[in-house]
């Protein structure tokens, strides 16, 4: 008599987000990040931008993680309120880091969140940057946008139409 498979095999793909919610999405299996901390080329606009303006990165990335509870603006200034305080935004954006790892079951790799942050800061918000737009989202236009694709509102073409006929005046 052979005993019945255990729910927590890992013959199947595991779910791309974590949901706290349903315990039977719970798998204890991280999925690697798809792509590496150093592959900052393989989005060269990107990478150009975090390298003269990483508010810009690392907002467009709070403001996916965070669902669009904050907008990319006011994420994008606090870190840079905190750069000049501070002198590195290293210290907020770790953080950011685990939120999405924890959102979509990423390994901590290469090390630490932290640690990945404070020697590879550029590095790293590439990297999450380019991980979201591998998860389908539109980095550009934010999570508004995402919110309503998921509602099924799609960009639309609209469809030219000639103005009604106007009626000439009669007595």
């Amino acid at each position: 008599m052979s005993l019945p498979p255990s729910p927590y095999s890992h013959d199947h793909a595991p779910p791309l987000y974590y949901n706290h919610h349903h315990p039977s999405t719970n798998f204890n299996h991280h999925v690697d990040w798809s792509t590496g901390l150093f592959d900052c080329f393989s989005n060269f606009k990107n990478c150009c931008i975090t390298l003269w303006c990483p508010c810009v990165t690392f907002g467009r990335v709070a403001e996916i993680v965070d669902k669009g509870s904050t907008s990319c603006g006011a994420s994008g200034a606090l870190y840079t309120v905190i750069c000049c305080v501070v002198g590195s935004g290293c210290f907020y954006s770790c953080f950011y880091r685990t939120k999405m790892r924890r959102q979509y079951m990423l390994k901590e790799a290469p090390c630490w969140d932290c640690v990945v942050h404070c020697c590879c800061e550029l590095c790293a918000l590439c990297q999450e940057y380019r991980e979201l737009e591998n998860h389908g989202f539109d980095m550009v236009v934010g999570w508004q946008w995402h919110e309503n694709a998921e509602r099924g509102n799609r960009r639309v073409a609209m469809v030219p139409t000639a103005p009604p006929a106007v009626e000439p005046m009669t007595r």
